[in-house]
Order: C-alpha cells, then sequence, then structure tokens
C-alpha cells in the first residue's frame, strides 16, 4: 500500500503514516559527516596531528591493529610537522592541554607527556624521518642558527631533498634550547639524540661559525640559493640599575648559559633573582641545587607570572621563595661586589599593551633584600651583530606570512623574529622552508580550508565515561636537589600512554563508536565493513530525525 503524506503545520516537517497507522515526524534535512578541528590542534602553534595521534594508539586493540606499528604511526604523525617531539614533550608550556574539551568534564588529557612518551619511543627504536621525495636537489640552503628554528627548517628542507648547511656561533647545536633551558628539564642527550636525528638525514653543521664576523653574511649569499636566520635571543637585559655591572651579578641567559656549559659559578648561599617568567624560576631552582636559598622578585602578582604553571609550583616545592608585588631601585657595593639592594613595593594599575596590569609604585613603602648573587632574567634579545640591516625601527626581523624578510631569498623565525615559545620557533622554521620550498621549485603547499573549531557545547558529552587524568610522576623534592642534572619527571610506560590516550574523545571525527547506527531506527546508516572505516548514509531511508547528529558524541554528523 503506498503511504500517504499528511502536511503538518510545522514549517519543513511532515508526518509519513504507513499501513500501520504508526506516524513518524520528518524533515528535509538530511545527515552529513563533517570534519572539525579540535581545539587542541587549533591551540597549537605548529598544528601538531595531536587527535590523530592519540586515537591511533587509543583504538589500536579494538580496530585489531598491531600496538607497535600504531605507536609508530602515532610518532610519525608529530614527527610530519615537528622534528623534536621528545624536546617539546618537556618544555612546552601545553598551550593544546588549555584548549581541551575534556576539561570540561576531569581534566584535560595528558598530550605533553603523551608526546614525550612517542618522542622517547621513537629515539629507543631509532625511528628515522620519512623523506618527502627521493630527489636530491642541487639548490643548496644555509640556515644561522641551530635552535629550534633553525634546525626544523633545516628538517623540513632536508625532506624535501635540498643539501642544508647549517651555521652555529656555539661549540654545540640547540640554541637556547641547550644554553638557556637546564638539565632537570631538558637532558642534553635527549636534545643532541633529536638534533643528531636531523643530522643523519644529510644536513651539514659548522659550529663555532659566527656568520657576520667569521664569515661574511654576503658570502653566504654567492653560494647559497636561500638563507634562513634564526640567531635565537641569547642576549639578557640589563637592569639599568648602578651596580650591576658587579662581578656577582647576573643576567638570566648569562647564569644559564654559564651552568649549561659546565663552568662552575659560585653563587654563595642566598640568591636573589627579578623577574617572573621561565628563565627567572630556572635561574632559581637552579641556584636551589647549587645550594643556595633562592628568592624571586617579581612587580606583578603570581597570576600575572609568564612563567609555567608547572614550573612556578615546582619552584615552591623546591622551596623557592617568591615575593611578589616588589621591584628593584638600587644596588648596594661593598668591595667591588654587590652585597643587597633597595626595593619597591608596588600595586596593579591599568592594563598595559601586553594585557597585563601595569605596576605602580607604592610611595615611600621600600624594604631592602641581601644576597651574596644577583640575577635579572627581567628578559632577553638577539645580537644583531652582522645583520643590523635587517632591524627596521625599533622592531627586530620583520617577516610577511611566509616567514620572508625584506631581503629577496632571506627568511627569518624564532625569537629574532619575536620571543616565543619553542613550539613557535618550530612553526617559524617550518613555513619558512615550506616558502623556500615554494620560491625555488613553484610547490606550494595546499592551503586546506579552515574547519569550525569543534567545542563541548556541540558534543553529546554525557557518552564519555568518567576517567581521571594520569597524575605526572615526578621525584621527590630532597632528591631533585642533589645534582643540577637530575630529571624530575619520568617518561610513561606503554600501558599509562596507552590508558592516557584513551581519554582523547575524537573530538570532531568519527571514532566508530557505533552510536549513530544504534539510533537510527529506518536502517539509514551503514557501518563500516571493516572496524574504524567510513560511515555512510542511504539517503533514501532516511527522513531526517536527526537523531544521529543529536546523539554523535563527537560532533561530527551535521543536519542540512
Amino acid at each position: 500500500m503506498a503511504k500517504k503524506v499528511v502536511k503538518k503545520k510545522k514549517k519543513g516537517l511532515k508526518s509519513l503514516r504507513g499501513s500501520g497507522g504508526s506516524s513518524v515526524e520528518t524533515s528535509p534535512l538530511r545527515p552529513e559527516l563533517i570534519e572539525k578541528m579540535p581545539p587542541c590542534i587549533d591551540a597549537c602553534p605548529n598544528s601538531n596531528q595531536i587527535r590523530e595521534a592519540l586515537m591511533a594508539v587509543s583504538r589500536a586493540e579494538e580496530f585489531g591493529k598491531d600496538l607497535d606499528e600504531q605507536i609508530q604511526r602515532a610518532f610519525y604523525l608529530f614527527l610530519d610537522t615537528t622534528p623534536f617531539p621528545s624536546v617539546c614533550g618537556r618544555v612546552c608550556p601545553h598551550p593544546c592541554e588549555g584548549s581541551c574539551n575534556r576539561k570540561e568534564k576531569e581534566g584535560a588529557v595528558g598530550i605533553n607527556s603523551f608526546e614525550r612518551y612517542l618522542g622517547d619511543y621513537g629515539l629507543e627504536k631509532k625511528l628515522a624521518p620519512t623523506m618527502l621525495t627521493d630527489e636530491k636537489k642541487s639548490e643548496k640552503i644555509a640556515i644561522i642558527g641551530s635552535g629550534p628554528a633553525g634546525m626544523s627548517c633545516a628538517y623540513h628542507l632536508a625532506r624535501r631533498g635540498f643539501p642544508v648547511t647549517v651555521f652555529e656561533g656555539f661549540p654545540k647545536t640547540g640554541g637556547m634550547l641547550r644554553y638557556g633551558i637546564p638539565d632537570y628539564r631538558l637532558p642534553q642527550d635527549i636534545l643532541d639524540a633529536e638534533v643528531n636525528r636531523i643530522v643523519d638525514m644529510g644536513v651539514e653543521l659548522k659550529t663555532n661559525t659566527i656568520v657576520g664576523k667569521d664569515i661574511p653574511y654576503q658570502d653566504l649569499q654567492k653560494e647559497y640559493k636561500a638563507i634562513f636566520v634564526g640567531l635565537g635571543a641569547h642576549t639578557g637585559l640589563k637592569l639599568r640599575v648602578e651596580g650591576e655591572e658587579a662581578p656577582n651579578v647576573f643576567t638570566g641567559t648569562d647564569f644559564l648559559h654559564k651552568i649549561n656549559s659546565g663552568e662552575t659559578v659560585d653563587v654563595g648561599d642566598n640568591v636573589v633573582v627579578i623577574g617572573g617568567g621561565d628563565t627567572a624560576i630556572d635561574a632559581a631552582r637552579v641556584a636551589r641545587r647549587l645550594g643556595a636559598n633562592a628568592t624571586i622578585l617579581y612587580r606583578r602578582t603570581k597570576t600575572e607570572m609568564p612563567a609555567i604553571d608547572e614550573e612556578i609550583i615546582g619552584a615552591e616545592e623546591e622551596g623557592v621563595k617568591i615575593d611578589l608585588l616588589a621591584a628593584p631601585l638600587e644596588i648596594y657595593m661593598d668591595n667591588g661586589k654587590a652585597t643587597g639592594m633597595k626595593c619597591q613595593r608596588m600595586e596593579l594599575g591599568e592594563p598595559d599593551s601586553s594585557g597585563r596590569r601595569r605596576p605602580v609604585p607604592i610611595e615611600g613603602d621600600t624594604f631592602d633584600l641581601q644576597f651574596t648573587t644577583l640575577i635579572a632574567a627581567i628578559s632577553q634579545a638577539p645580537d644583531f651583530t652582522g645583520f643590523e640591516f635587517l632591524i627596521e625601527g625599533k622592531d627586530w626581523i620583520k617577516v610577511d606570512e611566509k616567514f620572508k624578510t625584506k631581503e629577496d631569498a632571506l627568511y627569518s623565525g624564532g625569537d629574532n623574529v619575536n620571543l616565543g615559545l619553542v613550539i613557535d620557533a618550530i612553526f617559524h622554521g617550518r613555513k619558512a622552508a615550506e616558502a623556500i620550498n615554494e620560491m625555488i621549485t613553484g610547490e606550494a603547499v595546499a592551503n586546506n580550508a579552515p574547519k569550525e573549531i569543534i567545542k563541548m557545547d556541540k558534543m553529546a558529552h554525557g557518552y564519555y565515561e568518567e576517567k581521571q587524568r594520569t597524575p605526572i610522576n615526578e621525584i621527590a623534592v630532597a632528591e631533585r636537589l642533589k645534582d643540577l642534572s637530575g630529571e624530575i619527571v619520568s617518561t610513561w610506560s606503554n600501558d599509562v600512554a596507552v590508558g592516557e590516550s584513551k581519554r582523547c574523545m575524537s573530538c570532531g571525527m568519527c571514532f566508530d563508536c557505533g552510536t549513530c547506527w544504534s539510533f537510527c531506527q529506518d536502517n539509514a546508516i551503514l557501518k563500516p565493513l571493516v572496524k574504524g572505516g567510513e560511515y555512510k548514509f542511504k539517503m533514501e531511508f532516511c527522513n531526517g530525525c536527526k537523531k544521529c547528529a543529536e546523539n554523535c558524541p563527537c560532533g561530527y554528523i551535521e543536519m542540512h
């Protein structure tokens, strides 16, 4: 018997009345599978493929795949965008976790620790990077600086078959990764291993070679088709207070450079560090490992401190005192050494250009601090010697969206463009490598259309069972302070990594949960024959009831 269509008053809806007399409300809308941008990837400056990597590991057993093969797949997903997963898994402040939708349940997925796990797995298994071409190109590229920006650029160019030479002024590679981050956060053997993986791709290194001093920049122009400048910000800024030229007053970068180079620094028993960033925290924690008491002086409140939250907490656990809303006024001298300083109490006023509230002196409210060593870690800048021609006005090196400077065939990235995160510098190097390749070969990287960022309010989050975040395994404070190189956090085991990966909700992408299929009463949804395959719709059976879209946990299905 033919179905009789009965019109409803509600616009766009109709009812199908079958032979049994039952009525089903229908709609002209039909389901579509539309991938969304997960907030973790959106928040990652380098757009690392976090969701795919987590899901590769988390669904391995259910999809009948070999776990080791899936871990390797996850490792290579990261290596497609970054050559430093082990490094970033230790030092990145993980903005991805700050945006993770799982935060609205019981806590963000441990993405940073997962990246570290994958990176260490790749090092242990000696997994080599994949090349993007077998072609060996003739055009030579010069990289100035072996920090994260320079080595990222070298890596992505080497993958494309370019002969690359990296010029480094210091004896060892790594830039601020080596000379600005203490071993307890980033062991040098881990950094060496990830740098060596890039070198093994055929990248040539020339250390102890300062371009602009040992080699004129113009000589490189004659020999190399393109040049990337990644100088790094190794010069600590001064306090501009009389007395800071004393031998026991250091900038934060100079102090950490000495320590990381193996020099012995006698800091005495009472160290004061000025600043609120990661360099200040690192300097204070190193001072504690050298046996001194350590005080951080910061002119704003803890809320405004730019340092990584975990590092601030770690410093306080280790006995670092943080004196807030205070700034230096005057350094006291005795027999050619700095012995203390006069400090000014502050209060917060209106926001400044950074968005943070401006510290304002409280008139007449001062105090004295005594110390054996003073470390000024207020900020840092690159040394532009030999590259002054790139500086424009008060700015540092300016680049366009492809990280090209105003000079032909000259690109730049990292801290000499603006002070940022390690992952920012890695992104700069990657995009510059893509632009250099495009300049030489004409091959542009496809720009995919931007995807909608999927938020928790567009997901059926009740589907996901509560599963507590895996805690970070740290050694005891007493053990931490015994030496400079003891790493605080340990890398996950396979079981822990797999367990934490299962907390990923695959925001915006199907993970074959079968929910849409189970809710469809009209047999309009075809399950994939192979687990993890693509779901399909039989539109001739669909009546637009919207149950599949309303109950899709990850927000992958839309009605249009």
